[in-house]
């Protein structure tokens, strides 16, 4: 995939004005593949990596095209996300996980959505890369915009200047990407809508395999309640962290945290992904 795109580079890029910001715990090799797969699909103006400054140094993607860039930020998920914001100044920003993969028309997609000016933000539906009928069902439920079926993982698009009208997004350890949703809604039309765009992208459905998939859904839904009941999201990220630490107490036969596994500098992290 990467030789390929240094063959691209060669090529004259088709405008399509758009920052790609991709959060990640650590630029390594299968981040800089996915990197690699989105500025094949989209070939936007500019795509920023962002990692935590506290972690391991980034792998080098190599060949690296000029228009990307790999940044740090204090840890947390929309925290890197404003980061990557304010290092880029294409007028579309489009927010994608590292887990989670765009389908083949989303360029033709996106620029057919924002040909319409009064169109401030946009999101795809979700599918997930496991089948199981719950996750289908909830996949299904993502072509409405509620605040119930839209969150980060859908890859957030947004006009620049309504992300800046809006603050971008809140310094929180968890549902940072719910409270852009509603701070858009709330900004008023004609930008204030969001827009569900008919195809879908595909995110990994790990965390509901690992907890497993009816159990992982009612954690989430009781954490929502919790948050639009007026819970903090402090306090929601510590109750998590509590529970996770009590399924994950290692045993005498247990292998030590890894960069990518259980460890507490992972922990903010671990929380973002299961939520």
């Amino acid at each position: 995939m990467l030789d390929r795109l240094a063959d691209d580079t060669a090529r004259p890029r088709p405008t399509l004005p758009m920052a790609v910001v991709i959060p990640t715990r650590r630029v390594d090799a299968a981040v800089c593949t996915h990197a690699a797969r989105v500025d094949a699909v989209l070939r936007p103006a500019e795509l920023v990596l962002v990692q935590p400054h506290d972690a391991e140094p980034p792998l080098a993607c190599t060949p690296a095209p000029a228009h990307w860039r790999v940044l740090g930020a204090p840890r947390g998920r929309g925290t890197q996300c404003n980061a990557g914001a304010r290092a880029t100044t294409a007028p579309l920003l489009l927010f994608l996980h590292d887990d989670t993969l765009l389908p083949e028309s989303a360029a033709r997609g996106l620029r057919a959505a924002f040909a319409d000016a009064h169109l401030g933000m946009a999101c795809f539906r979700l599918r997930f890369d496991h089948r199981h009928p719950l996750l289908a069902l909830y996949g299904w439920w993502t072509r409405f915009d509620t605040r119930w079926t839209t969150f980060g993982d859908q890859a957030y698009v947004l006009r620049r200047t309504l992300f800046d009208a809006v603050g971008g997004f809140p310094d929180w350890p968890l549902f940072e990407d719910v409270e852009l949703a509603r701070r858009v809604r709330r900004h008023g039309r004609p930008l204030g809508r969001i827009r569900k765009l008919p195809a879908s992208v595909t995110t990994s459905a790990t965390r509901y395999v690992r907890g497993g998939v009816l159990r992982q859904q009612m954690r989430n839904l009781w954490a929502m309640l919790r948050f639009f009941a007026g819970a903090s999201p402090w306090r929601l990220a510590a109750a998590y962290e509590r529970a996770s630490t009590r399924q994950q107490q290692p045993t005498r036969t247990s292998p030590p945290p890894t960069e990518r596994g259980d460890g507490p500098d992972q922990t903010l992290s671990q929380v973002q992904d299961s939520l």
